[in-house]
């Protein structure tokens, strides 16, 4: 059965353009899952967690991207042991590849770069995950109720 999300206000991660072919519309959506984990525990492999995780996603949102965004989906599925979906991957050497093309620079290199900057930007994931968000947002102050003009009350 397929159950796709038709609601407006539903929303993918990430959207686009000429990610698969020039001027298309592309949108991710990405699922970090942890192989331990007791809901994965029917599925064997790692790569076994990655295709049902992808399939999952795909049966949620791809029928929705297609007749109503006019879009192509790809869930992007990584696990919190450093591996990465099959779509992933192709999205990953994808990116690599254009970006080789648009720096003149070596393949290799590049997609060791992007595979570096996916893993730290998934272990920075994982660690607000367990500890969560330590930081003040830059450029936001509290301010004192006091001070608050929402225009209720005239201000002497």
């Amino acid at each position: 059965a397929v159950v796709s999300t038709q609601s407006t206000g539903a929303q993918l991660d990430v959207s686009a353009r000429g990610v698969w072919a020039p001027l298309d519309r592309a949108f991710f959506d990405i699922r970090v899952l942890h192989p331990q984990a007791q809901t994965n525990s029917s599925i064997k492999t790692v790569p076994g967690m990655h295709t049902h995780h992808e399939q999952l996603k795909k049966r949620h949102y791809n029928n929705r991207v297609i007749n109503v965004e006019k879009g192509t989906f790809t869930p992007l599925v990584f696990s919190t042991s450093g591996g990465a979906g099959q779509e992933a991957t192709r999205f990953m050497k994808t990116v690599a590849q254009k970006i080789s093309e648009s720096t003149n620079q070596q393949y290799s290199h590049v997609m060791a770069f992007v595979r570096r900057r996916y893993r730290f930007a998934l272990l920075r994931t994982c660690i607000i995950a367990l500890r969560g968000y330590r930081k003040r947002p830059k450029g936001r102050q509290e301010a004192a109720i006091e001070d608050l003009n929402v225009g209720i009350i005239p201000k002497d």
